[in-house]
């Protein structure tokens, strides 16, 4: 994690760099906004990988004679199939047409959206997937 957080403080460098660069050369706002948000979050995800990093153990790929098999084993626990993010999807989108639509629309997009979530909350208190 060493080699990513100083990959993304190096970058985060760079981005300010042409955030300045851009913005005195075409004194144009939007870009030069966009340049300096793109420097805010790399800054933030560098530090968040730096600052990891001293906590955990060195992995594989902070080590110059790591071989890539020695990154091999579990990455983790990754959620099996789930429809809920399909609830929310639609129901996030119907939200977002009663902006353009009528608000009457949120009526059918609210439940639709907090079924979405309670599914998602609780979907291994139930199921298949109970004794995970």
């Amino acid at each position: 994690m060493k080699v990513q957080g100083k990959m993304f403080l190096w970058l985060s460098v760079f981005i300010l760099i042409m955030a300045v660069v851009y913005g005195v050369w075409s004194k144009e706002p939007a870009g030069a906004t966009a340049l300096v948000m793109a420097f805010g979050l790399s800054v933030m995800i560098g530090f968040y990988l730096a600052f990891t990093a001293r906590r955990v153990d060195a992995g594989a790929q902070d080590d110059k004679e790591a071989d890539v098999a020695d990154d091999a084993g579990e990455l983790g626990f990754f959620a099996p199939h789930s429809w809920q993010p399909l609830s929310l999807a639609v129901g996030g989108a119907l939200a977002f047409l009663a902006i353009a639509m009528g608000w009457w629309l949120l009526y059918f997009s609210a439940p639709l959206i907090l079924i979405g979530i309670y599914g998602w909350v609780f979907e291994y208190y139930r199921g298949e997937n109970q004794n995970q």
